[in-house]
């Protein structure tokens, strides 16, 4: 291996490039050629080259391939964890769409959300249930493909309802001291974590007033002119799945088992699990509709179940939109997704190995002389690290780990930290789309991170609401004496 002496260190310039590159081929992708289907394998690509391009500024200076390959291999061990999650979503979207239960929260919520405050209650329903189980992922794979579907069946359209969802569910998700990225950017810091969420307050409510303020107004002003009519939906709905409130209890139960600080993973299967046993008991005539005469309807069933979970599947109706939402990618539908985050972990261990993205944050550190500049090149850096690192949690554990001893020199208390961490590198992960918060969502809500970016107000305001505590020093609490 060579010896670190021999290493030349990277210069600004040099570790730009890749990301300039990075974001004019992604642009590229995005706008002129692929459009939406540009993530179905054009910016996985663009990726691995921005990744390869890095590369060759490493091999220049001295960096070993083995070095890279390291940190590439580490990122993605990372990551496992969201891959496996991203998997078992895509199955329980499957059963819970066979087994009636997504069309059963559709069915009870076109009879209880009204239109004028649909988007309002989709953000602070979002919130309540992201509050309680700390989870904004888990958030949108349950309640939020709900939304999603009732939202189409009142005209509105998915990228709006996408941002109601995702601002609600990052705003629980923040605050609840259930939520890792939460216990993580307290323990970055060395904050009490009950501390750190109510000096959290004071940024966030404000942030996340003004964004259900703006959701009310929208509900209020926006005319979609393509409200269906709800009774034949909730008719065409009838029709092919057996309706029962007792179906309820599954998502509940999941929900519950969250509560209870199950880990993901398994809370997930046992509601993958729940949704095929419900699909035997609740749907057996949409399970045998296929069925030859002489064959086994429970042979039948476990195919239809299985086919559900892993691939495609679709429900039939007279409705063209509710073909639309009775569909599913199972765990294949998520293989995109799991390829892209595959793709950014290379690029981001590449550029952390060849010391591209400590010398950027470097720099935006030396920019700044005054506290004000300190909050700034925090607040800056959490999102370099969710553009080019495509993580939040390195977005909240590498910039905790660079500014912790600045924030101390100028005697702030620790808490200033933990809340910009917050404000700045949690939420806005969601709004990167080759990051594993933008994929993640954009694929389980079926929206682009792209056309729901405008609407996640919560997401792209806060690290603009620290900044503004930060210049007129509104509740800056310093260090005791």
């Amino acid at each position: 291996m060579t010896n670190l002496k021999q290493k030349k260190p990277i210069n600004l310039l040099e570790a730009l490039i890749p990301i300039v590159f990075l974001i004019l081929l992604l642009s590229f992708n995005v706008l002129k050629i692929f459009h939406e289907d540009a993530t179905s394998g054009a910016n996985q690509f663009a990726l691995l080259l921005a990744g390869a391009v890095a590369a060759v500024f490493g091999f220049f200076h001295k960096f070993s391939y083995q070095e890279m390959l390291d940190k590439v291999s580490k990122n993605i061990e990372s990551t496992s964890g969201a891959i496996l999650i991203l998997l078992f979503v895509g199955a329980l979207s499957g059963t819970w769409l066979i087994s009636g239960i997504i069309p059963t929260m559709i069915y009870y919520g076109l009879q209880l959300l009204n239109p004028t405050i649909f988007l309002a209650s989709t953000v602070l329903i979002s919130a309540f249930v992201s509050l309680i189980i700390g989870s904004s992922w888990s958030t949108t794979a349950t309640v939020g493909i709900a939304f999603i579907g009732i939202g189409k069946a009142l005209g509105f359209p998915p990228e709006m309802v996408a941002g109601a969802v995702i601002s609600g569910a990052y705003f629980g998700d923040k605050m609840s001291p259930l939520s890792d990225t939460t216990n993580l950017a307290s323990a970055v810091a060395g904050v009490d974590l009950y501390k750190h969420v109510r000096y959290m307050m004071y940024t966030t409510i404000p942030t996340f007033s003004i964004t259900l303020i703006f959701f009310i107004i929208l509900g209020f002003t926006y005319s979609g002119g393509q409200i269906q009519d709800i009774s034949t939906l909730l008719h065409d709905i009838d029709k092919v799945f057996y309706i029962n409130p007792v179906l309820l209890l599954v998502p509940a139960f999941v929900i519950f088992l969250i509560i209870k600080k199950i880990p993901p993973l398994v809370a997930l299967l046992v509601g993958v699990l729940l949704g095929g046993f419900a699909a035997l008991i609740f749907q057996p005539e949409l399970l045998a509709l296929q069925m030859e005469k002489g064959e086994n309807y429970y042979l039948i069933a476990y195919k239809k179940i299985t086919e559900a979970i892993v691939s495609d599947s679709s429900v039939h109706t007279d409705n063209p939109l509710l073909n639309e939402l009775f569909s599913s990618g199972g765990m294949y539908g998520m293989l995109s997704t799991i390829w892209l985050i595959i793709s950014a972990m290379f690029f981001g261990g590449v550029m952390e190995a060849i010391g591209a993205l400590k010398k950027i944050s470097d720099t935006l550190l030396g920019l700044f002389r005054s506290r004000f500049g300190l909050f700034a090149s925090t607040d800056l850096t959490c999102i370099a690290f969710n553009v080019t690192a495509s993580d939040q949690y390195l977005a909240i554990v590498v910039p905790g780990k660079m500014y912790k001893q600045a924030f101390d020199d100028a005697g702030l208390a620790p808490e200033n930290l933990s809340r910009t961490l917050e404000d700045s590198g949690t939420v806005t992960s969601v709004l990167v789309p080759w990051n594993t918060g933008g994929a993640y969502n954009a694929k389980v809500l079926g929206v682009s991170t792209e056309s729901y970016l405008v609407y996640a107000m919560f997401n792209w305001l806060s690290p603009i609401m620290t900044l503004i505590f930060a210049y007129f020093k509104i509740k800056i609490k310093m260090k005791k004496k």
